[in-house]
């Protein structure tokens, strides 16, 4: 499997950080804590609101944020599925054969697409539109949190496929830690999607965004 690329490396792609706003505390707003975004990063959404998104005309960029969204969203329900197969009472050795090519895909599709967001799509559009530039900072301080998951999916994924490669006898509990890692990453990853497809699909189509 490939590791995701290291934290040293985000850093050389990611932009430069801003502070929060000052009325809402970094707790709150933390990707692990918050249960959508500040009334203040969604006026671009209430311009053009999801109902829309489905209408003819939405912008091509927009279209293809959304169908790698969709694609992430999918990668994730497919490895809860085998997991849960597995926990019902099947066969060890089927979730290895199935769920490491998919978690290898997954961080693969899912690290890249961050980086290329926080590299060049991020920068540009604060420039676009600097109103929202605090909300395309939470977004790119999400893609920090979910970098930390990703490392622990790595991780977890990689003693998982030794250990079954190597008859040990603690492949079911490598396998349960693994099935734990991808619980636990679930709900933060589905909540960045939904908050940055709140800012960018709006964006990109009442901007007129060139990348």
């Amino acid at each position: 499997m490939t590791p995701p690329t290291p934290n040293a490396c985000w850093a050389a792609v990611s932009s430069p950080r801003r502070p929060l706003l000052p009325e809402v505390s970094a707790e709150t707003l933390a990707l692990a804590a918050r249960h959508g975004l500040p009334v203040e990063m969604l006026y671009l959404r209430d311009a053009y609101p999801r109902e829309r998104w489905a209408e003819p005309g939405l912008d091509q960029t927009a279209a293809f944020w959304l169908q790698m969204h969709g694609s992430f969203r999918g990668h994730q329900g497919h490895m809860d599925g085998l997991v849960s197969q597995w926990r019902a009472g099947g066969d060890i050795r089927a979730l290895h054969r199935q769920l490491i090519p998919a978690l290898q895909s997954f961080l693969q599709h899912l690290d890249g697409h961050h980086r290329i967001e926080s590299g060049q799509y991020f920068p540009a559009m604060r420039k676009i539109e600097p109103k929202i530039a605090r909300g395309i900072d939470l977004l790119d301080r999400d893609h920090g949190a979910i970098h930390h998951t990703l490392e622990t999916l790595f991780q977890s994924g990689m003693a998982f496929h030794q250990a079954i490669s190597a008859n040990a006898p603690d492949a079911a509990d490598r396998a349960a830690r693994l099935g734990d890692a991808i619980d636990a990453g679930a709900e933060p990853l589905l909540r960045h999607l939904e908050d940055e497809e709140d800012i960018v699909i709006p964006l990109i189509q009442l901007r007129g965004f060139q990348h």
